[in-house]
Order: C-alpha cells, then sequence, then structure tokens
C-alpha cells in the first residue's frame, strides 16, 4: 500500500488500536456483569472473549488486503 494514500495512516492507525480496544472493551463488560452478579470469574471469560474478537478481527482486515 502507498503510504502517502490519504486513507493509510487511519487504517492501518485503527488496526494497531483494534486489540487494545476489544480487549479493554471485552474486560468492562466482564467487570460490569461481575458487579451485577456478585462474581468474580466473568471478568476473566469476557477478556478472552474480547482478545480472541480483536485478534480475528486483525487477521480478517489484514487478510482483505491481499
Amino acid at each position: 500500500m502507498n503510504s502517502s494514500a490519504p486513507g493509510g495512516i487511519g487504517k492501518y492507525l485503527g488496526l494497531a488500536l483494534m486489540l487494545p480496544i476489544a480487549t479493554c472493551v471485552g474486560y468492562a463488560l466482564g467487570y460490569g456483569l461481575d458487579s451485577l452478579f456478585h462474581t468474580t470469574w466473568i471478568r476473566w471469560v469476557f477478556l478472552g472473549f474480547g482478545s480472541i474478537a480483536g485478534i480475528l478481527d486483525l487477521i480478517f482486515e489484514l487478510d482483505k488486503d491481499k
């Protein structure tokens, strides 16, 4: 990809932020559910779901560039 293309920097910046944001959102949802149901394990499950979702989305986005 040409780095001087108008959308190049924004696209790859979005890809770089996708994994940490998905992980944080998964943890935040799990933390909220833990608070609601008075448990301690749901946050870790949703942290895993968020991480997996971020990795899969990153793979699919990079695969579209081929």
